[in-house]
């Protein structure tokens, strides 16, 4: 009876190490909790600052002159000599013409994003969104891309600059958003011309 007891605790333990092993590798006493999985959670601390700018410019000068001597006239007669009648003249063109275009925006921010597939090299695909309601206006961040286990801290998180195909959009929606917004005549007259 004995016997019969231990193997089937023996079996149960054997059953329990086997079953939390699949469930988390990451549970040992000696690695980090960092996600791996599909679920799991990581948190994302969002460092963006972009700026571009371009700038042409173009200068083009054309001169031109003309003369045209008078000479002697054309010989004598009863009511005089007809005089052959000079002319000069000069012309310039000048055109100065310049572009300027320049955008700089930022984003600080951490967010957590949830693990929704392993590819099979192990990077993991994330994906994740932020909803902050202030005032009757929403602001959402939504994230999403692919990670190199490697890049994820021991703390769980990692940077946004470590997101392969990461795209993160930021758009507000309410009366602060709407006020940036040009009026419908606005909108029409900027696309008619």
């Amino acid at each position: 009876m004995k016997k019969l007891w231990l193997t089937a605790l023996l079996v149960l333990a054997c059953a329990v190490t086997s079953a939390a092993q699949q469930y988390n590798q990451s549970m040992s006493l000696f690695t980090d909790m960092k996600a791996g999985r599909v679920g799991d959670i990581l948190t994302v601390l969002i460092i963006e600052k972009t700026s571009a700018s371009n700038t042409a410019s173009t200068e083009t000068t054309k001169d031109s002159k003309f003369a045209l001597d008078a000479g002697p006239g054309f010989g004598t007669f009863p009511f005089g000599e007809i005089p052959v009648f000079g002319a000069d003249g000069t012309s310039k063109n000048e055109s100065s013409n310049e572009g300027k275009t320049s955008r700089s925006g930022s984003i600080t921010s951490q967010m957590a994003v949830r693990v929704v597939g392993v590819q099979p090299n192990g990077d993991l695909v994330i994906e994740g969104s932020r909803v902050l309601g202030i005032n009757n206006d929403k602001e959402m961040l939504v994230l999403n891309g692919t990670v190199r286990p490697q890049d994820i801290s021991p703390q769980n998180t990692i940077y946004s600059y470590q997101i392969a195909d990461a795209q993160i959009t930021y758009r507000g929606k309410g009366i602060a958003a709407n006020g940036s917004r040009p009026g419908w005549i606005m909108r029409f007259l900027n696309w008619v011309f």
